[in-house]
This record gives C-alpha cells, sequence and structure tokens, in this order.
C-alpha cells in the first residue's frame, strides 16, 4: 500500500484521528470513503467538512455497496472486535491503523511511547528535552494531535514522538519506531479486552518490528515488563535495552537513582556514571514522574541528545493540563485537575504523590475496572471522597473508612468537597474514569472542574 492516487480507502471512524486521515488521503489524490456508527445527524457538521475534501460518507448500512477497496483505516477508538470492523474483514478487506499510515508516510525516525499512565507527560517532555537541545521534534498520536499530520510534515532529520496506546497498536503491521517505550502495564481497558494477557500483549507490539540497531526503554520497576529484561532469559525484546528504576540498580538498569541523583551510565564511550538531574529540579510531581522524566531522558539520549544537555530541559517543563494540574488556590486549599487520570493507577500515582490530607473527586463511566486497590490507598491517603457518574457506587463499596459523599455534577462535587476540606489540603480531580458519561472528553471535565473551582465564591 502506497496510500497514493490510484487507490480506493476506506476510513473507519470519524474522530479527531479519522478526520486527519480523510484530509491526508484526500490531499495524495486516494479516492477516500468514511464511515461511522454515530448516527448521521450527530455527525452532520463532520460529514460536510469530509465531502468538501472530495471523500465520500457511507452510512453503516450500505458498506455492502462498497466494492473493490484496497484498504480501510481504523480510528483508535473503533474496537477491532466490533461488528462494524468484522463485516470489513470478512470482504477481504485489510484494515490498518492510523498510526500504520502515518509510519508508512513518515520520513523522519519516530520514537513511540506507549504505558497504561504517563504517556503524554512522557511524550511530550521527550519532545521538549529534543528541542532544548537543539533538534527539531514533533509530538502527536494519543496526546490528542493526530500523528498522522506531525509524520507526513517531518522531514527526513526531524524527530516524531508518538504517544501510542494499546487501541492504536492492535492493527500495526510494519509499524517500526526507531525507539520504543513502554513505561507500566497495569489493568485498563478491560471492557474492550478479553483479559488481562490481551491487553499486555497489545502493548508488546509496540517493540515487534524492531531490530538490533534500534532501541527499547523499559521500567526495571514494573513487574510485568521487568520479565521482558535481557537478564530473565527472554528473548522477545530485540533492539538494544535501556532500562530505568527509582532504585540504586547499575547493574540492571541504564538509569537509576544514585546519591538523590538522576545517574546514567553510558552504553558506549566513557562508561562513568553521568549525574543527569535530581528529582527537585523538575516541577512534576510524584515518584511516577519521576519514572516519567527518566523515561523521556533516555530516548532523548537514544536520539543523540548529550547528557549535559538534559538537565536544563527537565527543568523548563511545565505539567501538562489536566495531569496533575494546579489551578488554583481558595481559602488555603490547594485545588488539582487530574482529569487525565481514567484508571486506578493513575489515580493511585497522584494519592501518592502529596504529604498532605486529600479530599478527592473520582468516578465516571467505568471500564469493567476492579478498584480494590484503588480503595484501599483512599482509605489510607484521602481525608474524604467525592463520587460522581456511573461508576460511584462501585467505587465506593471498596472505600470502608474514609468518608463519602455522591455528587450529581461537577459543581456539586466541588461544593461538596470544599464542605470536607480544610485549609492546607488539598481536593484533588483524579476520575480513575472515562469521561463520557457526563462530559464530552476528559477536557471537558477538567474545565468544568477549573470553572466550578474559580468561579466559587470564598467560604
Amino acid at each position: 500500500m502506497n496510500f497514493a492516487a490510484g487507490e480506493k480507502i476506506l476510513v473507519i471512524g470519524l474522530g479527531r484521528s479519522g478526520q486527519a486521515v480523510v484530509e491526508v488521503l484526500c490531499g495524495r489524490g486516494v479516492e477516500v470513503y468514511a464511515i461511522d456508527e454515530k448516527p448521521r445527524t450527530e455527525i452532520a457538521e463532520t460529514i460536510a467538512q469530509i465531502e468538501a475534501l472530495g471523500a465520500r460518507y457511507v452510512a453503516p448500512d450500505n458498506i455492502g455497496e462498497l466494492e473493490g477497496l484496497n484498504c480501510a483505516v481504523l480510528s483508535p477508538g473503533v474496537p477491532l472486535n466490533g461488528p462494524l470492523v468484522r463485516k470489513i474483514q470478512t470482504a477481504n478487506v485489510a484494515v490498518y491503523s492510523e498510526i500504520e499510515v502515518a509510519y508508512r508516510l513518515c520520513k523522519a525516525p519516530i520514537i513511540a511511547i506507549t504505558g497504561t499512565k504517563g504517556k503524554s507527560t512522557t511524550a511530550s517532555l521527550t519532545r521538549h528535552l529534543l528541542r532544548t537541545a537543539g533538534k527539531d521534534a514533533r509530538v502527536g498520536g494519543n496526546i490528542g494531535n493526530p500523528l498522522i499530520y506531525e509524520a507526513v510534515a517531518a522531514p527526513p532529520e526531524s524527530w516524531v514522538v508518538a504517544e501510542v496506546s494499546s487501541f492504536q497498536l492492535e492493527t500495526i503491521r510494519s509499524f517500526h519506531p526507531r525507539v520504543s517505550v513502554i513505561l507500566n502495564v497495569s489493568a485498563d481497558h478491560l471492557d474492550r479486552y478479553h483479559s488481562m494477557d490481551e491487553y499486555i500483549e497489545a502493548k508488546y507490539r509496540i517493540f515487534a518490528n524492531q531490530n538490533e540497531h534500534d532501541v527499547f526503554i523499559g521500567n526495571l520497576d514494573d513487574e510485568i515488563l521487568a520479565l521482558l529484561h535481557r537478564h530473565s532469559g527472554e528473548a522477545r525484546v530485540r533492539a538494544k535495552q535501556l532500562w530505568f528504576t527509582i532504585g540504586d540498580d547499575s547493574r540492571h538498569a541504564t538509569m537509576y537513582v544514585r546519591d538523590g541523583a538522576l545517574t546514567y551510565s553510558p552504553v558506549t564511550g566513557d562508561p562513568r556514571p553521568v549525574q543527569i538531574a535530581r528529582p527537585e529540579d523538575s516541577a512534576l510531581a510524584g515518584q511516577h514522574n519521576v519514572q516519567n522524566v527518566m523515561a523521556a531522558a533516555l530516548a532523548a539520549l537514544a536520539a543523540g541528545v548529550d547528557p549535559r544537555d538534559l538537565r536544563e530541559g527537565i527543568r523548563s517543563f511545565n505539567p501538562m493540563s489536566h495531569r496533575m494540574q494546579p489551578i488554583g488556590e481558595v481559602d488555603g486549599v490547594l485545588y488539582v485537575d487530574d482529569s487525565k487520570a481514567t484508571n486506578p493507577g493513575a489515580v493511585i500515582a497522584a494519592l501518592r504523590s502529596y504529604d498532605k490530607p486529600i479530599v478527592l473527586i473520582a468516578g465516571g463511566k467505568p471500564k469493567k475496572t476492579d478498584f480494590t486497590e484503588l480503595g484501599r490507598i483512599v482509605d489510607e491517603r484521602a481525608r474524604a471522597l467525592v463520587v460522581i457518574g456511573e461508576a460511584a457506587d462501585d467505587i465506593a463499596a471498596h472505600v470502608y473508612r474514609t468518608p463519602i459523599q455522591r455528587a450529581g455534577s461537577m459543581e456539586e462535587a466541588v461544593r461538596a468537597a470544599q464542605s470536607l476540606a480544610q485549609p492546607g489540603d488539598i481536593i484533588l480531580l483524579s476520575p480513575a474514569c472515562a469521561s463520557f458519561d457526563m462530559f464530552e472528553s476528559a477536557e471537558d471535565r477538567g474545565q468544568k472542574f477549573a470553572d466550578a473551582v474559580l468561579g466559587s465564591p470564598a467560604r
């Protein structure tokens, strides 16, 4: 597949990534068709936009009318095992992911980053470290701006940093990043996968096409990932391995913490350890973010950045929106927006990042998630819990000692949290769930939290 003029391609799903694929393929002279399972009235504006580009919308009931398709391109939010995709596959039409198409059209090397939590922060920090060191770098993928836009625009001397999800990795074929990173693996999206093993295998596809000339970066502190370490006897990773740990383990890790500093043991040249930075140099809070910084630093080093250029990049990077983002202080209470924390592991990491009492706002659309461990940590570390959304009762059922209130809206949740908090506390929005039961997106959820806080009168 060249994804060029003369080919007939169907784009499945008209979310942000799907629209981007339509635009790029139309620009390359492809005969583009697009399909989406949402009611036509709901996506009328999007249909008008893609048809103005030269694409043709096809209703799901009319999919049988399409003949001679060269392939289909799947948006990440559309399940691979859903009826629409199965129907297309039954017609012997090859299905590719957006990141596969982006890779095939990209002239620059790719740093691909995945993990259950921390992907967006690490991808953005990696780009920042590259740019601070004077390299041209772009970032795209699951982070919000479609990867295909960045891929087609990047010159060969650039680097493209791709945040990729397990969904996007499901349908790759030749996707071959120069550097692959897996930050961590914990239970998530079990509403989509039949088992934890299936979810893990989707993540592992990130290094499936790498060879000995490439680099794989892994988290030695993650029990699942540690099984991939070359010393474990596992031979699945063919790329050169670089590992990081928050412990002092120079024998097994390339970057570790020694004498309170992030320390790098060069894999070539002068073998003497190099102090890169100290955790307090970074504005990112929490042990999990120390790991994210180490992963980004190793990715930048793999891309040729001098170790001496990393500290300034680490110091000058600011937290991303909706990821443990302080949004203001009212009556001595700090409000933190962590709306992008859509699984329990991310919320647990956030709760462990602060040494102050926390009133947690959590809940939303569940993903067949087990909240047992989250409930235990809430009991250990939270002053109070406010639950919202479809998962409210399920989360509350796993909390035994912490006071709980329920709220029907974000405004009500903020008011409830304010009634429970004391000066010096933190009110933390960290939902552990998807947002689509009450909000348009995680960003919309975070914005409504900020509006409720900053628009609320002092008590």
